[in-house]
């Protein structure tokens, strides 16, 4: 007998993150021929309903309201607890993000359930519902399954490949009511660090740099070679300790954990703390001077060589290609 699911879709900076998509697909096989049910909660976001019905949600709930117009995790644990209550879920999944992070295990602990948290598969095996997620850094890999009570989970980006957009499907768009109320948190202003262009954590092409770019603007060509791939840049903790590059874009135990398509190291000797943050991304390229760089233990294709000699060859490499296929 399938299960009812609901799926917190996120909106940023005027759109749904991918990661909602890849949320619906999860709570699919968790609903396991059940009703998957889209949750967004905003100040004004019932136009994003008709995309998640789009990627595989039945019908989408909706709480609208002024106080939700930033993120509070008291404003939005109350506008998602009303909407639990109004549809009594065996489920819920949310993208492991910095909201779905902040957000679920306080619904968790209000509904007195257990969280899975960054579970990187979700299939089925033995007739139960069944989640892999990454420990000890990244170096192993568990699997766990819910035997009792509501299934709490969030889902690590660029992980599980989102169903294929219909345009076609239709779906049911309702609105809750929620008395959001007693906020204690007060946002007075945002303070954006994040580099333009693309979410470094949903990014399919990421191109890092460690001390080996030996300053800021030795980010420059690294930048390039993003842009050619439409890409972001990353930076491992060395380089960012060295203020070679804001914080905001650390990836590591301390950092950002991604798993792009394609990860291209430059600069960067590999410390554990920063394959930790990028050891599953799916293909893995190492450009060092150093032949005995630890990076080279985990990637796919490695380059000895000077980055401020490669990186450029590359990034022309790229370009010729761009140009042909176009």
């Amino acid at each position: 007998m399938g299960k009812k699911v609901l799926v917190l879709g996120e909106v940023r900076d005027g759109a749904l993150r991918n990661v909602s998509f890849e949320a619906i697909a999860a709570g699919k096989k968790v609903a396991e021929g059940g009703e998957v049910v889209g949750v967004l909660l905003g100040d004004s976001v019932s136009s994003y309903a008709a995309q998640m019905i789009h990627y595989g949600a039945d019908r989408v709930v909706t709480v609208e309201d002024e106080k939700l117009a930033q993120y509070t995790s008291d404003g939005f644990s109350q506008a998602l607890l009303a909407v639990v209550d109004q549809e009594s879920p065996e489920g819920i999944v949310f993208g492991h993000t910095a909201l779905g992070k902040d957000l679920s295990p306080k619904i968790a602990a209000k509904l007195e359930a257990g969280l899975i948290s960054d579970a990187t598969a979700v299939e089925e095996e033995g007739g139960e519902i069944v989640f892999t997620r990454p420990i000890y850094s990244g170096k192993a890999f568990e699997k766990k399954a819910v035997s009792e009570g509501i299934v709490l989970a969030t889902v690590r980006p660029n992980n599980i490949t989102p169903l294929e957009k219909d345009e076609s499907r239709s779906g049911d768009v309702s609105s809750a009511s929620a008395n959001i109320k007693d906020i204690r948190t007060i946002i007075q202003e945002v303070v954006r660090k994040t580099s333009e262009g693309v979410d470094l954590s949903e990014a399919k092409v990421i191109v890092a740099g460690g001390r080996g770019v030996k300053s800021e603007e030795g980010f420059g060509p690294l930048k390039e070679l993003a842009d050619v791939l439409g890409g972001a840049v990353g930076a491992s903790r060395g380089a960012c300790d060295a203020d070679y590059c804001d914080y905001s874009l650390q990836i590591g135990q301390t950092g950002k954990v991604v798993t792009p398509d394609l990860y291209i190291a430059c600069g960067i000797s590999g410390a554990i703390q920063h394959l930790a943050g990028m050891s599953n991304s799916k293909v893995i390229v190492a450009i060092n001077k150093d032949p005995e760089a630890s990076i080279f233990s985990v990637a796919d294709y490695g380059i000895v060589g000077d980055l401020f000699d490669v990186v450029p060859m590359l990034t022309e490499e790229f370009k010729k290609l761009k140009v042909v296929s176009s």
